[in-house]
Parts: C-alpha cells; sequence; structure tokens
C-alpha cells in the first residue's frame, strides 16, 4: 500500500473510533480490552496518536517518551481525541518524503513507517469502539488486512520482545482466503521467524494452518476476534501458543 492510502485510511478509521465512542458512551466496557471502558481507549489511542506527531513533526531521531494520558472524560476527551487525530493526519499528509525521525520496525522510510503503523493502530482500536457500542463492525478492505497481518508476522513479532517462543520448533501458516496472501510461521525459542509465500497450500509442510479471509485472519490475530473464527487445521498447538502469547502491549 503507498503512503496515500494508509494516511486515507488513517483519517477514515479515526472518525469511526470517534463515532463508535461517543454512541457507545466513556463509561462503557470494551469487550476487546478485558478491564478497559471506552475512556481509556480513547485516551490510549489519543496519546498514541500525540506521540507518533511528535516524531513526525519535531523529528526526533531517538527513543522520545509519551506525553501521558489526559485526565479528561465525556465531550471534552471526544474532543481532545479529535484535535489529535486531527493533527496526526495533518503531520503525516505535510511530511516531506525525505523525513527523517525514530521508527521501531523496519520501513521504506520513517513517513512510510508512521503513517502504516498508525493506520492499524487506529483500525484495531476502531474495532475495539465498535465492540463497545455493540453492533456490526465496520469492514477491513483486503488489501488493507493483508497489509496488517505482514506488518504484525514481519514486523511486530520479528523484534526480540516477542513473546510467541516455544522451547519445541513448531510451525504454523497463515492463509488469506479471498486473496493471494499467505505466510509461514516459523515458531521456536528465538522470535517467529515469518516469511510471505502466497496462499497455496503446497509450499512445504507445515504444523498447523489458519485459513480464513483476510480481514477474519487480521482481526484474530491482533486477538479482535476468537480463535473459533478460522478453520484451524492440523496440530491446534501452533495456534494456541499465538493467541496466548501474541498480545501487544504498550510497555
Amino acid at each position: 500500500m503507498e503512503i496515500t492510502d494508509h494516511i486515507k485510511s488513517l483519517t477514515v478509521e479515526g472518525g469511526l473510533l470517534a463515532t463508535a465512542a461517543q454512541e457507545a458512551g466513556t463509561g462503557a466496557s470494551v469487550p476487546t480490552c478485558p478491564g478497559w471502558q471506552v475512556r481509556d481507549l480513547l485516551r490510549h489511542t489519543g496519546m498514541v496518536h500525540r506521540w507518533a506527531t511528535a516524531f513526525v513533526v519535531e523529528g526526533h531521531t531517538s527513543y522520545h517518551p509519551d506525553g501521558g494520558e489526559p485526565d479528561l472524560d465525556g465531550p471534552e476527551l471526544l474532543d481532545w481525541f479529535r484535535e489529535g487525530h486531527g493533527l496526526l493526519v495533518d503531520a503525516l499528509t505535510a511530511a516531506p518524503a525525505g523525513l527523517d525521525c525514530w521508527t521501531f520496525m523496519p520501513a521504506p522510510s520513517p513517513r512510510a513507517f508512521w503513517a502504516r503503523r498508525q493506520a492499524h493502530e487506529t483500525t484495531i482500536h476502531r474495532a475495539d469502539a465498535e465492540s463497545a457500542r455493540g453492533g456490526r463492525l465496520s469492514s477491513v478492505a483486503a488489501d488493507r488486512a493483508v497489509d496488517g497481518i505482514d506488518e504484525l508476522l514481519r514486523g511486530f513479532h520479528a523484534r526480540p520482545k516477542s513473546k510467541v517462543r516455544t522451547d519445541k520448533p513448531c510451525s504454523l501458516r497463515v492463509r488469506a482466503t479471498d486473496t493471494d496472501a499467505g505466510w509461514t510461521v516459523r515458531l521456536s525459542p528465538q522470535p517467529p521467524q515469518a516469511v510471505r509465500d502466497g496462499a497455496a497450500t503446497d509450499e512445504g509442510f507445515v504444523d498447523c494452518e489458519l485459513s480464513a479471509t483476510a480481514e477474519e485472519l487480521y482481526l484474530a490475530l491482533w486477538n479482535r476476534l476468537p480463535l473459533k473464527t478460522l478453520t484451524v487445521t492440523g496440530d491446534p498447538e501452533p495456534a494456541r501458543l499465538w493467541c496466548e502469547n501474541s498480545k501487544v502491549t504498550w510497555s
């Protein structure tokens, strides 16, 4: 996906998140984030938006701490969230191609990194807000879902801090049934190693395969849909390992 596509996605998803949060109310529980209420979701996502904006606008070339979460609630919190989301969209739109700032995963450029990361950050938390509101979740186009799966498997969980590890090496294939996208993930005592290899089922032996639409895989791999949403074939242990250990946390 292009940077402009990620910025468009960020723009739309942030608006949907704010609308769902307003309709749910800031005191509503968030089923996909146990222990959180909508106010926690807004404070966290708004903080992340402002944190990302600081790198893009101020050009920090090393890690820079976030500014913390505000002690706001109700309409004031929603206004604060919308303001910060708008600032992030504007910053990424105006950022030069040669932007130089800190990132924490490989990317073609810092601008590409932050546009992609914040588009998926906001999409996943939009799903959280809609789960709190109830009703059908907004859809995620297959190409965006594939991009998000790729970021998760080959970005987040390639890092040393990934907790998806096992003393008994095994393999997991992730296959999107509505696209030509697929990945083979090798699990071991080291961080997972994921390779993009297409959706074909003859790419070599694997212990377990997860298959579903790209959207279902995207949400399930981010633990926003239950594993039972997917088709699991072979040994279920690699799938269990993923679900129990793949949570991405802020700290």
